[in-house]
């Protein structure tokens, strides 16, 4: 009975660890094909407006001068 489980636990780890080297291998694929530090670089029809002068921003502003 000692032996089954050993075997099977030792399968179990050896399966474990390769998977493991799977991954990591994998994520150091994707990871390596442009360091863009998160930014993803792409095309877009749209056009990115990030402030939009309004009263409510003048506003706030003003209060945190």
């Amino acid at each position: 009975m000692n032996e089954s489980r050993r075997g099977f636990v030792k399968k179990a780890a050896i399966a474990g660890a390769v998977a493991t080297v799977g991954v990591v291998a994998a994520q150091a694929a994707g990871a390596s094909s442009g360091s863009s530090n998160g930014v993803v670089i792409g095309r877009s029809r749209k056009k990115e407006i990030t402030y939009k002068k309004t009263k409510a921003w003048d506003d706030y502003y003003r209060s945190a001068l």
